[in-house]
């Protein structure tokens, strides 16, 4: 949930002088509340069959509705638009997810391999991941879809289940990425982006231009020339890069040095936990979190084709940001309770 900027980047309607800085800082204070109250909520609270199975159903109603009477801005239906604050219910998705996951390992745990667990995860990740695609937001279905894999495999999935269920994903995935001509642009263009320098190749061009710009210590905060109407989207699926070349090679590897923290304590917390919905929700939650920024960096240094994720915690975007910090809320009290 965040504010919508109404002008430009001098004001505009909304008078403010910079409304996208106005748009972020309120959305980090709603993150800050989420996060106060998340941790001060038992984790055992998500799994009640109330907001677990609720959870679901209303983040299932919200996709379809943003599909159907949601705006189209820039090509998509992914946001509502309540006056000046806007909400991607994809985000939210991941707030619901996890939990339905967790519980329903934690009820079935030794029935992991068999239909009866596999059966309704299976349904309920595909259905949530299948609105999300038909967005269109092909990456963060990808990130759904591996998180929930990632979830069942460090919950004892059998390799013969991960091969069969690789078999199924993978044509599938295949097919829904070349069947939009964009996708298909976006691939050919990560395999050989100099083939179209001016075109499909440009953004992951000007990317790397970004990243190799800065050298080792950067050219400064707030010095970047490639976020100056060279890089597209540079405050969001971009910020990766952006921030290499500020801060260089020293600053890029501090994101991914904090981001291995995060993993490293949400995994402590989540192996520590009294029970195996906290294990399983703390792994759950720290396994999105991490995948999404290792989708984002390896974008932005051209390791994987382009994808419109963004960066957690870093990238413009308040939804991403408010549902990042209520996770880290989740984790928080997890970690209390760890023995």
């Amino acid at each position: 949930v965040a504010p919508r900027a109404t002008g430009g980047a001098t004001g505009g309607a909304s008078g403010a002088a910079n409304p996208f800085l106005v748009k972020q800082g309120l959305a980090a204070a709603v993150g800050v509340v989420a996060m106060l109250a998340a941790m001060h909520v038992d984790y055992r609270t998500w799994k009640r069959p109330l907001l677990v199975y609720g959870g679901l159903a209303a983040v299932v109603a919200l996709l379809a509705a943003v599909l159907l009477v949601g705006p189209t801005l820039n090509g998509t239906r992914r946001w509502f638009v309540l006056g000046p604050l806007s909400v991607q219910p994809s985000e939210l998705a991941k707030l619901a997810l996890v939990p339905f996951v967790a519980y329903q390992l934690e009820k079935k745990e030794e029935r992991v391999n068999r239909p009866e667990l596999l059966l309704p995860v299976g349904l309920a990740t595909a259905l949530v991941a299948g609105l999300v695609v038909l967005g269109p937001d092909m990456g963060t279905a990808a990130l759904l879809v591996a998180a929930v894999a990632l979830m069942l495999f460090l919950a004892g999935l059998s390799w013969r289940s991960v091969l069969v269920g690789a078999g199924f994903l993978v044509p599938l995935g295949a097919l829904v990425l070349l069947s939009a001509p964009y996708r298909r642009q976006r691939l050919l263009a990560f395999l050989d982006p100099e083939a179209d320098p001016l075109g499909a190749g440009y953004q992951v061009l000007q990317s790397l231009i970004a990243v190799g710009s800065g050298g080792v210590f950067g050219v400064g905060l707030g010095n970047s020339g490639q976020k100056l109407f060279f890089l597209p989207y540079p405050h969001s699926d971009f910020i990766y890069a952006i921030v290499a070349e500020e801060l260089g090679m020293i600053g890029a590897l501090a994101v991914l040095a904090l981001f291995a923290v995060l993993l490293w304590r949400g995994v402590a917390a989540a192996v520590r936990a009294p029970d195996a919905f906290g294990r399983h929700l703390g792994l759950g939650l720290t396994g999105i979190l991490v995948l999404q920024a290792l989708i984002n960096v390896s974008v932005a240094v051209s390791l994987l084709p382009t994808k419109g994720i963004p960066l957690p915690f870093l990238s413009y975007g308040g939804s991403s940001l408010v549902v990042s910090m209520a996770a880290c809320g989740v984790l928080l009290n997890l970690s209390e309770h760890a023995s």
